[in-house]
């Protein structure tokens, strides 16, 4: 289901900018942010880094993509 929503010239001229470096569509970048933007709100304490590092992880698992994580020195 898709929602018009009204955003601002300037936001929607830096989110084309970012969409042609990332690959995105104009609407991927946008959502791209607001997850971001959600996940910093909800867990003030992680860096940027770890948030991108998070979200992936996420989409690869949701594609099938997973594999033991094994803690220190495998015997």
């Amino acid at each position: 289901m898709s929602t018009v929503v009204r955003i601002s010239d300037e936001m929607v001229d830096e989110a084309k900018k970012y969409s042609h470096i990332e690959h995105r569509s104009l609407t991927g970048q946008i959502e791209y942010w607001t997850r971001i933007g959600k996940c910093a709100e909800e867990n003030p304490d992680l860096t940027y880094s770890l948030i991108k590092d998070i979200l992936l992880g996420v989409e690869e698992l949701e594609h099938g993509e997973k594999s033991e994580y094994w803690f220190g020195k495998r015997k």
